[in-house]
């Protein structure tokens, strides 16, 4: 492997794993939702409107980031970006009441917009056209089991310090991602397009950026359009796969174990039962496969997986957890060891397992296939923004997600003791699944007009620029 493949290879890997902290931060929080609760003073369907304001702003601020990363130097402001998270997540673990625990949050999404919109820009210069579904797939996969990782870390950590302690490690953890960033590889633009590689190996450069009418036309494509309400209503559901820790903290404090048992636990048990996320390379696979022989099987592709997704975790959430048998010990190696035996031998647990691996793998099938299909509809120098756009709409549905579980929570609640009002609630926000699949549908009747479109568009620009203009020498 020769020095510049090398460089490539580290540079996707700096970027995938910075993509897994924007959901370290995020499933830092419910684990903790109860202590932070009862540390601040204040009622726990809150904390799901304090995680609404981070994704809502994460995803706002990605805009302005999106349209930054067309027009000027990609590395300056990722690291400028991580700094500012950094700092901001460290002084979320200083927070001592409601109001400062939101601004915070409104910090962080501003650092975390940057992350999302840039990262996203650079690596689809990085990826090969035709395995862009496959490789992407690590990234989104990365998001995913960064959410893994940040309950796992907060069960595990906050239980023998304080739910403070967990935010102060990431922090210091982005800082040493700032170090990486010097040694990175950013591509040139377009690079991974078969219709500019070739001038762009000649020493040819794609000059083109973004500006102000190019957002109009993003706005306007129809196949925007869908992917954006796809993300919508898909992240409305997604959102609420986090409240997960709490039902099951919930159903084994009805069983009898106490809360620090219950949040160690529940850590667990969320990162085992989420372990179907791992097959989604094989999804993206799958999509770049299908996507050879048509433009629009991606799309149809990906609306039946989402439709699968529904069954499996309804009897995820409803199957109770019989049976189920813990130490009397805080140790979380010993309880990690009991939880596995229990899904061997306890057929109530296995089962929910096996739904689980199910569930999480169709949902797994979504992120590699959407990430292929935005990159592909819209033109190099748009992707960033296109993108921070669609993160809106993603942002919407996750904070809208969450600021209604809390409220729905909260009502029933009223009617019903828990664990049911979180069963209840996790399964009237699986409905949301149903139009996301249908803006698939409706997606796939245009997005091979839109494909064709870039395509078209790149091919002229590459002749005029090799026409008009001498080659240059690289940059790097």
């Amino acid at each position: 492997m020769n020095t510049l493949n090398i460089r490539s290879t580290y540079t996707i890997f700096v970027f995938v794993a910075l993509a897994a902290f924007d959901n370290i931060i995020l499933g830092l929080f419910p684990p903790l939702f109860s202590s932070i609760a009862n540390d601040l003073g204040i009622q726990i369907h809150l904390l799901g409107i304090v995680l609404a304001v981070n994704i809502f702003v994460t995803c706002i601020s990605s805009v302005f980031w999106g349209y930054m990363a067309g027009k000027y130097n990609r590395k300056k402001l990722i690291i400028f970006g991580t700094i500012f998270w950094s700092a901001a997540v460290f002084l979320t673990s200083r927070a001592n009441n409601f109001t400062e625990m939101v601004v915070c949050q409104v910090l962080i999404g501003i650092g975390l917009g940057c992350i999302t919109s840039i990262g996203f820009s650079i690596l689809t210069d990085f990826i090969p056209h035709k395995n862009r579904g496959m490789v992407l797939s690590l990234w989104g996969s990365a998001q995913g089991f960064g959410g893994i990782a940040g309950a796992i870390m907060a069960s595990v950590i906050a239980t023998s310090t304080s739910w403070r302690r967990p935010f102060e490690i990431v922090s210091i953890i982005g800082l040493v991602l700032v170090v990486l960033y010097f040694f990175v590889k950013v591509p040139s633009l377009g690079e991974s397009d078969p219709e500019l590689q070739e001038i762009i190996k000649e020493g040819y450069e794609y000059k083109h950026t973004i500006d102000l009418e190019s957002l109009h036309g993003i706005v306007t494509r129809k196949s925007n359009i869908l992917l954006f309400l796809q993300a919508f209503f898909m992240n409305i559901t997604s959102s609420t796969i986090i409240w997960l820790p709490t039902l099951y903290i919930a159903k084994m404090e009805n069983l009898g174990y106490s809360t620090k048992i219950a949040i160690i636990a529940s850590g667990f048990i969320f990162a085992l039962f989420q372990i179907g996320g791992v097959s989604s390379p094989f999804f993206g696979y799958l999509g770049d496969k299908v996507q050879k022989k048509s433009y629009r099987a991606r799309a149809r592709l990906s609306s039946l997986f989402i439709m699968g997704m529904i069954p499996f975790y309804i009897l995820m959430f409803v199957l109770p957890m019989r049976n189920f048998l813990l130490p009397n010990s805080e140790n979380p190696m010993t309880i990690l060891l009991a939880i596995l035996n229990q899904i061997v031998f306890n057929p109530w647990i296995g089962a929910i397992f096996i739904f689980s691996i199910f569930a999480s793998a169709l949902q797994s099938a979504n992120p590699p296939n959407w990430l292929a299909l935005i990159t592909d509809v819209n033109l190099p120098e748009n992707r960033g923004a296109a993108f921070s756009i669609a993160t809106i709409a993603n942002g919407l549905g996750r904070a809208i997600g969450n600021a209604m579980f809390g409220i729905l929570l909260a009502y029933l609640t009223l009617h019903m003791k828990a664990p049911q009002n979180y069963v209840l609630t996790l399964i009237i926000f699986q409905l949301f699944l149903i139009p996301s699949a249908f803006m698939y549908i409706r997606m796939s009747k245009y997005n091979k007009k839109d494909i064709n479109l870039v395509k078209n568009t790149l091919r002229k620009r590459a002749q005029h620029l090799k026409s008009t203009t001498n080659p240059q020498i690289p940059s790097e």
